[in-house]
């Protein structure tokens, strides 16, 4: 179906145009027609399927048809969204939406001074993407008031609610216009999202375009059974091996990230890092660059998994498994996008085992498993018996049997009571 057929404003119907979209994809045709229509609506899709055109457009068509003053400090539209790399991206995306019309469009997310953010409210908002934290720095400081804000959209709400931002959403949805229209997107199901649709959403429509917590199936799915020790090695051996190119590559911590970056600069593989610990200004320029490929190697941990879009991906690396199934869909989401082929490359180690159980069964699928030789898991018997070997007494330290018997004498005389034991009434 194209855009086309939907008869959009001028304006809008431009501006797609411009980007080069011609057919919608699935989530677009099932939810911009409802959407228009002002209905609340809860989407489950998973990323890289165009959400954001699905909420933006229906969004900008309701504004240009009810036309209001551009006012200070009070948006007409707010999107929520978990993580800042997501708000700047959508900031970007939305304003590409919105270039011919005269919306004025910001971000606001922790991680940079507010001053600048301020000073944007102030001079006039149409369209607020926002981040809960600084959201709420700004309410509390009166830059910014929700009570005109008759659009509200929740961006991967599911991440937002597994960040422990739920009280924070539900304080923020309390300080919205009573008459507006919500549109919730999730990449997952869960218990606690149905539980906040129940709160903030007025009959709703509910869409499901994918099987819940799927994987697309444009991406490949492997993994090399390694020993943790041996990943680095593995990792870097694969690079050079298989010529891979535009490699994302998830740790599950930040210490993991920094210790695999110091191994590729060593081995003059162009790569950065993408971490809390690093500077908003830092992990800007480590994504640009990676998008221009400029670098072979972005290592990033779960504060990246989502709304990174990278066109073209097509390498993605768990250098170690998440501990829940649905981050691993999370991540490999970056890859195989638009029906494009991807690549979800995973290093698993013994201690990983039951996660690749639970993650196989999320997906409903048998991922393949691809033994490197010289990075082979040791089998379970060999391993028992190092570790055995490892803990028998060597001969030096030898313990005689005058010695045991001694401190054997010792302990019994410290063990005896030095004074009579209380009667029983007195217990």
């Amino acid at each position: 179906m194209k855009f086309s057929s939907l008869s959009l404003a001028p304006p809008i119907q431009e501006a797609i145009d411009a980007c080069g979209y011609s057919n919608m994809t699935p989530v677009q045709e099932q939810t911009i027609a409802k959407a228009r229509k002002g209905r609340d609506l809860l989407v489950t899709a998973q990323t890289g399927t165009g959400k954001t055109a699905a909420f933006t457009l229906p969004m900008l068509e309701q504004m240009l048809a009810l036309p209001k003053e551009t006012r200070s400090c009070r948006p007409r539209a707010l999107v929520l969204t978990p993580t800042r790399e997501l708000a700047q991206q959508l900031a970007e995306v939305i304003s590409a939406y919105a270039k011919f019309t005269s919306f004025k469009i910001a971000a606001i997310y922790g991680g940079v001074k507010m001053g600048g953010q301020t000073t944007k409210l102030k001079n006039g908002i149409d369209i607020l993407i926002a981040t809960p934290g600084r959201l709420l720095e700004h309410m509390t400081l009166n830059n910014v008031t929700l009570a005109d804000a008759e659009f509200v959209v929740l961006d991967e709400a599911d991440r937002m609610l597994d960040m422990g931002f739920v009280a924070d959403v539900s304080s923020i949805m309390q300080h919205t216009a009573k008459k507006r229209q919500t549109l919730l997107y999730s990449a997952t199901s869960s218990a606690a999202v149905n539980e906040l649709c129940h709160k903030i959403l007025n009959n709703h429509a509910e869409i499901r375009v994918n099987k819940m917590n799927a994987a697309a199936d444009s991406v490949n799915h492997v993994m090399y059974p390694v020993e943790e020790s041996k990943k680095i090695d593995l990792f870097i051996r694969l690079l050079g091996e298989q010529n891979w190119f535009q490699v994302l590559v998830f740790t599950s911590t930040k210490d993991q990230a920094d210790k695999l970056m110091a191994a590729l600069k060593l081995h003059k593989i162009e790569a950065a890092v993408c971490h809390g610990d690093k500077s908003q200004g830092s992990r800007r320029r480590a994504l640009v660059d990676f998008k221009s490929a400029k670098l072979q190697v972005l290592i990033a941990t779960e504060v990246a998994a989502r709304g990174l879009d990278i066109e073209g991906l097509d390498f993605v690396v768990n250098y170690n498994l998440p501990y829940l199934p649905e981050d691993y869909v999370h991540r490999i989401g970056r890859t195989g996008r638009a029906g494009n082929a991807g690549n979800a490359i995973s290093f698993v180690s013994r201690e990983e085992e039951r996660t690749v159980a639970r993650i196989e069964k999320l997906i409903d699928a048998s991922i393949k498993r691809i033994s490197k030789p010289g990075f082979e898991v040791s089998d379970r018997q060999s391993l028992l018996k190092s570790i055995s070997s490892k803990q028998r007494p060597s001969r030096t330290n030898k313990v005689s049997k005058t010695q045991i018997t001694g401190d054997r004498l010792k302990a019994k005389k410290a063990s005896k009571p030095k004074s009579k034991p209380t009667k029983r009434g007195d217990l």
